[in-house]
């Protein structure tokens, strides 16, 4: 955590040598990491909504074969190649966000190290001085500088040991906004700290109601079932408990954090939804700019499985098939072949497997 932190750090220096406040430096260093982090939201939302697109051709697929998986997923990697779609393509954008996180969290917890840039083992002494004082540091270890921030602007003098110098750096860094201290920890007391804990916990459920409300729109009802409904409600709640064991300004990243999220996933639905997604693939091979994407590493394993697979069982298909021996195709386009070979193909399969089978479409031979 302490490695992401270290350029993160730096970013929040910056800000706050230009806005020499922690509230509202806070405030910019979110905007910026969560606007630094929104073309990896960009790039899984339109995976989503690409997906989204040629659903009811995985819902076909998934019905037509849905005692024969082996066939049933041979169908859906054709369906991935012709589409462009790689089913592993959302998910380094999603674990990114998630790996930057971390270095988010200790660059806010530790306003010492990364913006008075005092050294670690000042920092420890400091820690020390206020664990022998009592009274000073919470029970959460992370917020340690914050709660030191806030002793010495109390009283200077317990913390004498560690020089002028630096003690001077750790009171330039100011914890008021608005009058209000936020290196305190709020408490369940009539004072204006207590709503921080409640609103953190409030934009962390409305940010997760919206965030299914538009996932099920995307997905289908699935998507906001069983576990995931549960989370939306714990996660506020946590949000809500932990907010109240750290100093407050703790919290406020955590609002300006929610704030951000929930704008984000507004604009994401709104510019690139699935419908838009489709409508611009569309429009791009009418115009013959689209290009056909070379099959993903994974699609490419995949297939190869596949092959070996067919191979194991005796069920491989000759690599090529004659151009046309067959007399009762003469005169026929070759759209038309293609649709009486594939229709033989699945009666085939249906009468192997006990399938129904399914007359071939026009949309089958795209």
């Amino acid at each position: 955590m302490a490695i992401l932190g270290v350029p993160l750090g730096w970013v929040m220096w910056l800000i706050y040598q230009i806005v020499p406040n922690f509230t509202i430096a806070l405030l910019l260093f979110t905007l910026v990491t969560k606007a630094a982090m929104f073309p990896f939201s960009i790039k899984q939302q339109k995976n989503m909504a690409k997906m989204a697109s040629f659903r009811p051709k995985i819902e076909r697929i998934n019905k037509m074969y849905a005692n024969n998986k082996q066939k049933q997923q041979e169908e859906m990697m054709k369906i991935y190649e012709e589409e462009g779609y790689n089913p592993m393509g959302g998910c380094l954008p999603s674990l990114i966000p998630l790996i930057i996180m971390f270095g988010l969290i200790d660059v806010v917890y530790k306003p010492l190290t990364y913006i008075a840039r005092i050294p670690a083992e000042t920092i420890n002494k400091l820690v020390e001085i206020a664990d022998k004082a009592g009274g000073i540091l919470g029970q959460n270890t992370y917020a340690q500088e914050i709660d030191i921030i806030n002793a010495v602007h109390r009283d200077s003098s317990l913390f004498s040991a560690v020089g002028s110098d630096v003690l001077d750096k750790v009171k330039s860094i100011d914890l008021n906004f608005l009058g209000i201290n936020l290196g305190e920890r709020p408490t369940w007391a009539l004072t204006i700290l207590v709503l921080i804990p409640i609103i953190s916990g409030i934009t962390s459920l409305l940010t997760s109601l919206y965030s299914m409300h538009k996932s099920q729109q995307v997905q289908g009802k699935q998507a906001g079932s069983g576990m995931m409904k549960g989370m939306m409600i714990i996660m506020p709640l946590f949000s809500v408990f932990f907010a109240f064991q750290v100093p407050a300004g703790v919290g406020m990243y955590w609002i300006f954090s929610n704030l951000f999220a929930l704008l984000q996933t507004f604009l994401l639905y709104k510019i690139w939804s699935p419908e838009r997604v489709a409508a611009r693939e569309a429009a791009a091979k009418a115009a013959g700019k689209f290009k056909e994407k070379k099959p993903s590493r994974f699609q490419q394993a995949m297939k190869k499985a596949q092959e070996q697979q067919a191979l194991q069982n005796g069920t491989a298909k000759p690599k090529s098939e004659p151009v046309n021996t067959n007399p009762e195709y003469e005169g026929l386009s070759q759209k038309e072949i293609n649709r009486r070979r594939l229709a033989a193909a699945r009666k085939r399969d249906a009468e192997k497997y006990g399938e129904e089978y399914v007359e071939v479409t026009d949309d089958d031979l795209k």
